[in-house]
């Protein structure tokens, strides 16, 4: 039985601090020392997650505060924990920011639960002596936190860099555990979302590597390495003392397609354990390039970027048509923001039109802003496939797509009044504070939700594909 969880955390005082490079870095470091990682990411993300993953050669789990309970949170923390040497968790956004002026659901508060040593990444940009006084405010802030080395980055010089070392190590009492400079040529390129997902990046494994490499150059990995382990014999809060493995399978009895490609990528690991685990066996697609679906008795559509690949959806017109007709005959699908997308009638960009699969009269466009970015509270306002009615679910959104009415008697289903099965009580949705529009046994929605905190969504999938089996025989 596992007591000891050697942790460590990378927040940052903002987002866009460089708290990515910085854990991509510890990680890809570490693996190449021979130590097994498993990483964590705090906040709804899919992104950073998956960038970790690939450079820790390991699934990234979510933790989130809001969006998980914090027993479950915890149990997720041991019972994913495994053999690992360490845990690598990346907060997100500032190290003290939440949903309020408490702070609520931060990575402050997150490192409280896990009772985690903190590694802060501060920025140097335009500022000398001053980032000794914001890093003692931070330390101040909330002494329970447990802020133990800093790293400084992005400053522009040596002499730079010793005028922040030494106010630092100074005034704050805290060592400075890395000191990375301006880095001309970013290895991780950017995209309206953040980071370019890792499948979609030319050279992953150049970009880890350089990663490492920074982090080897720059950083103390042994100090921190010290501070992990250190962490490791710190009980959480709630702990009984206990690890908490997670339950094994049942036997399989429904097969549910996974579409899992570059423009559908957009998944917690957790979401499918969870189908796993209440009996479900899980099959890839790829709506890129499969002709047809494959014998299956639920399919589960993520996020992504269906955009970037609207002209390659658009001519796979054999596998949208195989998804159009076993919808027609009550296949059950559940999907989220870019499997909305696809199920529409089409994407409009640039002036031009791409056909998608047509199950809702909805067309989407794209933004030069979000159209909606954040936590969603959304309430189950009338019966439908998946949920009961009165059902509350937390979950979150991020889209630079809004949807557009089809005109009258396009797609196949234009003349068909759309039902929306969620009222928002926090976020955006579709249109008018609604969302998860749904048709026969389709629900697709904005809103992306974790299973862990969220169960009635494993449930539904199973039973609904369960019902599905079952008619068929």
């Amino acid at each position: 039985m596992r007591s000891n969880y050697p942790r460590i955390i990378v927040a940052g005082m903002r987002g866009g601090s460089g708290k990515t490079t910085v854990s991509l870095g510890i990680i890809a470091a570490w693996v190449r020392k021979g130590r097994a990682i498993v990483p964590f990411k705090k906040g709804p993300d899919y992104i950073d997650a998956g960038w970790l993953s690939s450079a820790a050669k390991h699934p990234c789990f979510n933790l989130d505060p809001f969006l998980i309970t914090k027993e479950k949170l915890l149990s997720s923390f041991r019972g994913h924990f495994g053999r690992a040497d360490c845990a690598v968790i990346e907060g997100n956004r500032g190290l003290y920011d939440g949903m309020d002026a408490e702070g609520t659901y931060s990575t402050a508060e997150l490192a409280k639960t896990l009772n985690a040593p903190v590694i802060l990444v501060l920025d140097c940009t335009k500022v000398t002596r001053t980032a000794a006084a914001m890093l003692l405010g931070m330390i101040k802030f909330d002494p329970s936190v447990k802020i133990l080395g800093v790293v400084l980055n992005r400053f522009s010089g040596l002499r730079h860099e010793n005028v922040i070392r030494e106010a630092v190590e100074r005034y704050c009492k805290v060592p400075v555990v890395g000191a990375i400079p301006r880095l001309r040529g970013e290895q991780l390129s950017e995209r309206h979302m953040g980071l370019t997902p890792f499948q979609e990046h030319p050279e992953v494994g150049e970009a880890i590597s350089a990663t490492a490499e920074i982090a080897e150059k720059y950083l103390d990995l042994d100090r921190i390495w010290e501070m992990a382990i250190a962490g490791g014999p710190r009980r959480m809060r709630s702990e009984t003392g206990k690890t908490c493995p997670l339950p094994p399978a049942l036997n399989p009895s429904v097969r549910i397609g996974i579409i899992r490609d570059s423009a559908f990528q957009f998944y917690y690991p957790e979401n499918f354990e969870e189908l796993e685990k209440q009996g479900a066996v899980l099959t890839e697609i790829s709506a890129l390039k499969a002709k047809k679906l494959p014998e299956i008795d639920a399919l589960y559509i993520g996020g992504g970027f269906p955009e970037t690949h609207a002209i390659a959806l658009a001519r796979n017109s054999s596998f949208r048509t195989s998804l159009k007709s076993a919808i027609e005959e009550g296949l059950p699908v559940y999907a989220e923001c870019g499997g909305l997308m696809y199920l529409g009638d089409a994407l409009l960009l640039d002036n031009k039109t791409y056909p998608m699969t047509g199950i809702f009269p909805l067309r989407f466009s794209l933004g030069k802003k979000p159209q909606a970015h954040g936590y969603t509270i959304v309430k189950v306002r009338n019966a439908n496939p998946f949920y009961k009615k009165g059902t509350v679910l937390r979950g979150h959104e991020f889209h630079y797509s809004r949807a557009i009415e089809s005109p009258e008697g396009s797609g196949g289903n234009g003349r068909r009044r759309m039902k929306f099965a969620f009222r928002m009580q926090r976020g955006e949705g579709i249109s008018n504070g609604l969302d998860g529009v749904w048709y026969k046994n389709v629900l697709a929605t904005y809103t992306h939700l974790h299973a862990l905190g969220s169960p009635e969504w494993a449930e539904g999938m199973i039973r609904r594909a369960a019902l599905y089996k079952k008619g068929r025989k």
